[in-house]
């Protein structure tokens, strides 16, 4: 078989490395890709969203099946694309329609979705320019801290929480009359400030059947003790130990099944993941947010743990008989550290040099703001690269990367030293 990563992070190298084990992969190529997947791969310099460049590679490289990694190409439409155009109606592309990746796209759409199937979600309601003196006033009746959230594409930045009554009106009003976040903020939900502990949870599914990936914790808070500006996310622990079988099971019955079943019953079709940030309040999960891709730097930690093929299991999902194919875990901890680049999540120099990566051992180093220039390895984004590691527990797989991970060096490397602390 012969497959197509699309993107250039961390999760994208994860994917390939662990793509590229199956004796079903054939051939791997990633677009743009990075300095990781450089290794196991053949990249190429293209923008996911171009969708003609996508298809033309597509096309050029006859390939089998396309692994969509960020949500931009999933929300632009890059399945119904690539489905479109009969010479590729057979290639396989593991990422949901644009209908059904609206999830992502709309927050909107997102708390409309799980009203209609009775998911668990925080109070909210949303509201637009013409709706703005509303949007103050339902303010005025939440308790701080006040969440305002715009309804696009953000980049990871249009999820506001505000102390300050006042504070909070000013940033509605800005954001809907001024545009804050372009398009992305021509809506906005305003929901009640859940207090609890956050996780992720994977759920691969052909549309009909499920299966649950192991879940897991990440870490978005730049500082240690989870302070400072929020991040793409500085590390992940997977499994999560306060996940114990009564939550499970509450998170599968009240979430899982009624997503995938709203799925079905709206006529959204959907191959691929769907990531559900969760958050436990007391003993009950409700859900934060859907993404309609890979986590990341839940990646990092979710998918070493998967023993199965994962392009069997990609394979499973284009076919629809993703239940015939048994999930294989490994019972042990993995844990990841980001390294990431000096002013990371504000402003950050690019292009230095990362050095001593081939004295570190037994552990994982997933590239993803890395390239590869002239045989040296370059630093090009805030978050350069996830350093993974096994242990019997949180402790021994953290531990495993910080004794290691000071021989890996570039000039202005940050990451956060309590990985885990928490738990």
């Amino acid at each position: 078989m012969r497959i197509l990563i699309l993107g250039s992070g961390g999760r994208e190298h994860t994917l390939a490395w662990k793509m590229s084990q199956s004796p079903l992969c054939d051939s791997l190529f990633v677009a743009p890709g990075n300095s990781g997947t450089f290794q196991v791969a053949t990249n190429f310099e293209i923008d996911p969203t171009n969708f003609e460049a996508v298809i033309g590679l597509v096309k050029s490289e006859a390939i089998d099946m396309v692994v969509v990694g960020p949500e931009e190409p999933l929300v632009l439409g890059i399945h119904d694309a690539i489905k479109s155009d009969k010479e590729l109606e057979n290639v396989a592309v593991i990422g949901p329609a644009k209908a059904a990746a609206e999830l992502e796209g709309s927050k909107a759409f997102a708390k409309a979705f799980m009203n209609r199937h009775n998911i668990p979600t925080a109070a909210h309601d949303v509201f637009t320019a013409d709706s703005l003196q509303k949007g103050l006033q339902f303010l005025s009746t939440l308790k701080p801290p006040y969440v305002l959230k715009a309804d696009g594409l953000a980049a990871g930045k249009g999820v506001l929480i505000i102390d300050s009554l006042n504070e909070a009106q000013a940033t509605l009003k800005d954001m809907l009359e001024n545009q804050t976040f372009g398009e992305a903020s021509r809506t906005v939900v305003i929901e009640e400030f859940l207090s609890g502990i956050e996780l992720s949870c994977f759920v691969l599914t052909d549309g009909k059947s499920y299966k649950i990936l192991p879940m897991a914790k990440d870490y978005k808070r730049i500082g240690e003790g989870d302070t400072g500006l929020n991040t793409g996310g500085m590390g992940a622990v997977s499994p999560v130990p306060f996940v114990d079988e009564m939550f499970y099971n509450k998170v599968e019955s009240r979430i899982v099944r009624p997503t995938i079943a709203g799925l079905q019953k709206d006529q959204l079709p959907y191959i691929g993941v769907v990531f559900i940030g969760l958050i436990k309040v007391n003993d009950d999960p409700f859900v934060i947010e859907y993404n309609v891709r890979f986590g990341d730097p839940e990646t990092e930690v979710v998918i070493p743990r998967i023993k199965s093929d994962l392009v069997e299991l990609f394979a499973s999902l284009n076919q629809g008989n993703l239940k015939d194919y048994p999930l294989e875990i490994d019972e042990r901890t993995a844990a990841t550290v980001m390294m990431v680049s000096g002013g990371y999540p504000g402003d950050y120099e690019k292009g230095k040099e990362i050095f001593g990566m081939k004295g570190v051992d037994g552990l994982h180093l997933f590239h993803a703001g890395a390239i590869r220039v002239n045989d040296k390895t370059l630093t090009s984004g805030g978050r350069v690269m996830a350093v993974t590691a096994f242990g019997e527990n949180h402790k021994v797989a953290t531990k495993k990367i910080y004794d290691q991970i000071e021989k890996i060096n570039f000039d202005g490397k940050n990451y956060r030293k309590d990985i885990g602390f928490d738990l």
